[in-house]
């Protein structure tokens, strides 16, 4: 089994900053992109941001300059740092990893249950 455990969401003032993280465990031989997405009430889940196994990273427009994502490779681990947050970042965080669990499995996509962020005055 392979699960990932979101924290660090909440409620924020518009301007304010929040720090996501998420904790792959279980079986794990390897570990390439890990990632987060959003939904929003009523919208499809879009991607927030992306980062390899080599630290190369990828953001979405609308987060770029404000988000930044980082990986602990050791722990599994990956961030999702949040600054200049705005009302239309309201939405649930999902963690996404690709994940192998072991040398002659293929990679597979793992999700963590959510984290709701709330930006609201």
């Amino acid at each position: 089994q392979v699960q990932l455990v979101e924290s660090g969401g909440g409620l924020v003032q518009p301007g304010g900053s929040l720090r996501l993280s998420c904790a792959a465990s279980g079986i794990i031989f390897s570990i390439n992109d890990m990632g987060w997405f959003r939904q929003a009430p009523g919208k499809q889940r879009e991607l927030v941001s992306t980062i390899s196994n080599s630290g190369n990273t990828n953001y979405a427009a609308s987060v770029k300059g404000r988000f930044t994502i980082s990986r602990d490779n050791a722990k599994n681990t990956v961030y999702l740092q949040m600054n200049s947050l705005k009302p239309e970042d309201t939405a649930v965080y999902y963690c996404n990893a690709q994940i192998k669990r072991s040398w002659a499995n293929r990679v597979n996509d793992y999700w963590g249950q959510g984290t709701q962020v709330t930006v609201s005055s």
